[in-house]
């Protein structure tokens, strides 16, 4: 599903973050971007999601190389990218409404027939996530928790395949954290989705990540990867192969430091 081959990326006058780079992620696969603030993870996700390119070398989403954003990558941001003046319902429609009148097939479609169809995905999704009761208030208006079930809900009403995240949880007290773990988990599984999450947290990386890709002190060269079995899955979180993952991540963390 992903492949960077050969990469290489710094920003303009500024050092290298990767050199030479090569990943591979399988579809359907959820993986865990951990490391320290500044070590290049939050580029590594605007790469994938094509809103950087690189100096040199390719990124390949599907077998195809990637110049620009792909319909199918859905991006959540730490702070939500919502639009304040606009009610939640509106913010969940948003990306919908970009793409014009285009049916779910891709196709171009008459406005009456796309127009529903936006409406009964909108609806869909307010209502699996939980956004009913506050579907005409305003992201002021509501939670953090609910901000971010309205960002994902703006992200899975457009059938993303690619699922990349930065970040979603920070700002989330403890129990609302746990709450939209579980349910980002759990989509992807209903989805089949590929997920990537960026996270500077250890216990969050053992949990989400089947597989962890551990960053340290930049120029990047040599993918440094951790295999987690059970990661991906609720049931995972408090198990002792999550104190183990958490122990080793930990440890390569450290070693990187």
């Amino acid at each position: 599903m992903i492949e960077l081959e050969n990469l290489t990326f710094a920003y303009r006058n500024q050092p290298l973050l990767f050199e030479g780079y090569s990943w591979q992620a399988r579809r359907g696969e959820s993986w865990a971007i951990l490391g320290p603030s500044g070590c290049g993870k939050s580029s590594l996700l605007y790469l994938l999601a094509g809103l950087q390119l690189p100096t040199s070398g390719e990124v390949r989403i599907g077998g195809e190389a990637l110049r620009r954003p792909r319909p199918r990558t859905g991006l959540i941001l730490q702070d939500y990218g919502l639009l304040p003046w606009a009610t939640v319902r509106a913010n969940v429609r948003l990306g919908l409404r970009l793409r014009g009148f285009y049916g779910p097939d891709g196709r171009h479609a008459p406005r009456d027939e796309v127009v529903k169809d936006i409406d009964e995905r909108v609806g869909t999704w307010l209502q699996r996530l939980g956004l009913e009761t506050v579907a005409e208030s305003y992201p002021g208006q509501i939670s953090g928790g609910q901000r971010q079930r309205t960002a994902i809900a703006r992200t899975l009403a457009l059938h993303p395949d690619l699922l990349l995240m930065d970040e979603p949880f920070a700002s989330l007290d403890a129990p609302t954290r746990q709450d939209l773990q579980d349910l980002t988990m759990q989509l992807r599984l209903e989805r089949s989705l590929t997920l990537v999450l960026v996270t500077h947290a250890i216990e969050e990386a053992a949990l989400l990540g089947e597989r962890v890709l551990v960053l340290g002190r930049p120029p990047h060269q040599l993918p440094q990867v951790f295999d987690n079995p059970g990661g991906g899955s609720p049931a995972h979180r408090g198990t002792a192969a999550y104190d183990q993952a958490c122990a080793s991540l930990r440890a390569a963390m450290e070693s990187v430091a």
